[in-house]
């Protein structure tokens, strides 16, 4: 039927949207609950919400799969006698004419497209099922391009096939946001790269530099590219800052004390004219009472020089062991002992019966969740609370199992709205449950068992994992 066809299934999908859009505006023909009408439309439009979430992630894989398809078809249709890069050209043209992108956005759709037709088949599944949205795709192109096909293959069923022997746990990839996908897989990625990455930081070192890009309204961006921990050191000295000046007397928010701190900070103490005096920071914002911190978790071996198995640097992910020994050795005031499984890498239980958090616990606590455990928040553990998910005063114990570490905006939406935690395990946060009822899983970490130094036998493993285990039962 070729172009009838399709002019059909269109035609279709209009009258479709035609019926969805009564439905949410209340006009369909019969409401979604007799009983209540107006929750009924509520949770209503929450499924409509669903619906065309998976709807567009087919829409997205449609138009990867047309787009390859015709840049198949020209490039036969045009034979060998047309140079390849024109070619190419005419072709990313003529798809940027027909969705409306520029030569450059049009480009980098084919790529993506290409990519995923070619290299990732579970990806581009999973888009056209609708359990990943097109940025989750994206992302998954992003993160495999410097893997070879096996590293890729493996990347994508880690994260989409529940089969493999070591499968992602914890909140599905489809149903975190993308930006939390892309530092999971970003994470997968460093830790089985088949270069060091020691090599690639090393050559990445070299790239280091500062950016400066006017915006409109008189503004302007400056950024810094450089090695995570300095990069994350001043992230949280800034927040650290910022928080100190918050009271009742401080109209800035937290964004707008940061970019005043950092101004102060990069120009010297005058800091820019009539910004941080008019609203009264004047040096308190500099003080040296505070530090900049990191938390790093490094494993003993890597710690020992005995192997190049990544540490993690809280809130960015892999770091290469050489910088963990470095911090440890330069800049740590104080060292947390915190248990492993040797199987399985996942921290051991740890508890106590009075309502006091340990600072040990604490960094324990750190370790298990890694972030705000809160669906798609991305507040890194520093800069968070500690939780009881069973009150103390209705039974709850100081163990890691009934607690977590909402940042303050989701502590707060805990105690004054109807959003709940699920219960938390030894190594898993907590998940949360909506008003409406509906369960989110919570992103759990991708524990992996530690790396051994070379010349240390699986026998003589396993002899080692049994009397740790014993020790730790002890």
């Amino acid at each position: 039927m070729g172009k009838a066809a399709v002019a059909k299934a269109y035609a279709d999908i209009r009258a479709a949207l035609a019926v969805l859009d009564a439905e949410v505006e209340g006009h369909g023909p019969e409401p979604f609950s007799p009983a209540d009408p107006l929750a009924g439309l509520a949770d209503g439009c929450l499924d409509v919400l669903a619906g065309a979430r998976e709807a567009e992630a087919g829409f997205a894989a449609l138009k990867a799969k047309a787009a390859v398809t015709y840049s198949d078809s020209a490039h036969a249709v045009a034979g060998p006698d047309v140079p390849v890069q024109a070619q190419e050209t005419a072709i990313a043209a003529e798809v940027g004419c027909v969705l409306a992108l520029g030569p450059r956005a049009a480009g980098s759709f084919l790529a993506a497209s290409h990519a995923l037709a070619t290299t990732l088949p579970r990806t581009l599944s999973a888009l056209h099922a609708g359990d990943l949205s097109w940025q989750h795709a994206l992302a998954m192109v992003d993160e495999t391009a410097s893997l070879d096909a096996a590293g890729a293959a493996a990347l994508e069923a880690h994260f989409l096939d529940p089969d493999v022997p070591d499968p992602a746990r914890g909140c599905p990839a489809g149903q975190m946001p993308a930006h939390r996908f892309r530092a999971k897989a970003r994470t997968w990625r460093e830790r089985h790269h088949a270069e060091s990455i020691e090599k690639r930081h090393a050559k990445s070192l070299a790239d280091r530099r500062v950016e400066f890009r006017p915006d409109q309204d008189g503004m302007a961006w400056l950024s810094a590219h450089l090695p995570a921990h300095q990069a994350l050191a001043g992230w949280n000295r800034l927040t650290a800052l910022a928080r100190s000046m918050q009271g009742p007397d401080e109209p800035r928010s937290m964004p707008q004390l940061r970019a005043d701190t950092f101004g102060e900070a990069v120009l010297g103490n005058s800091g820019p004219a009539g910004v941080a005096g008019a609203e009264g920071s004047g040096d308190a914002g500099l003080s040296s009472r505070i530090r900049a911190q990191v938390l790093v978790t490094v494993p003993v071996f890597a710690l020992m020089g005995s192997t190049d198995e990544p540490a993690l640097l809280d809130g960015y992910g892999p770091i290469p062991a050489s910088m963990a020994r470095d911090l440890v050795a330069n800049g740590a005031g104080s060292f947390y002992r915190v248990l492993v499984d040797p199987r399985d890498g996942a921290p051991l239980e740890i508890g106590r019966t009075s309502y006091r958090v340990t600072g040990a616990m604490r960094a324990w606590l750190r370790l298990r969740d890694g972030k705000c455990p809160f669906p798609g928040c991305s507040n890194n553990s520093l800069d968070n609370d500690t939780d009881h998910i069973l009150a103390w005063a209705n039974g709850g114990t100081t163990g890691i199992s009934n607690l977590g570490q909402p940042c303050r905006k989701h502590h707060r939406l805990r105690h004054t709205t109807g959003w709940a935690p699920t219960p938390a395990t030894r190594n898993e946060p907590p998940g949360w449950t909506s008003p409406t009822g509906r369960h989110y899983k919570s992103e759990h970490q991708d524990w992996e068992p530690p790396w051994w130094p070379p010349g240390v036998q699986p026998g003589e493993r396993s002899l080692l994992e049994e009397a740790l285990l014993e020790q730790l039962a002890l």
